[in-house]
């Protein structure tokens, strides 16, 4: 008999006596599994670092380009984007 395929895969993680209950202790006010907390823990740390990523990217452009694209620089860049691709093609 063959075995179904996984769909998820599983991580041991370690915490401390005190913070392992307050994950217990959570997990059951809110009436979910821990697999679910962490996985919404997760989520919520991959969205706000992303965020600050793209923060810091914005003000990296900002320092670097104060005054912004024109409609001008965007079509040249549309251009050069273009010719690139198709340079890359051949």
């Amino acid at each position: 008999m063959r075995s179904p395929t996984r769909t998820s895969r599983t991580f041991t993680i370690s915490f401390p006596p005190e913070l392992a209950e307050q994950v217990e202790l959570t997990a059951k006010a809110e009436n979910r599994t821990t697999s679910e907390l962490f996985r919404e823990a997760f989520r919520t740390y991959r969205s706000q670092r992303t965020r600050q990523i793209l923060r810091e990217s914005q003000e990296d452009f900002q320092k670097n380009n104060p005054l912004g694209y024109t409609d001008r620089d965007v079509a040249r860049f549309i251009k050069e984007v273009r010719a690139e691709k198709r340079v890359k093609k051949k």
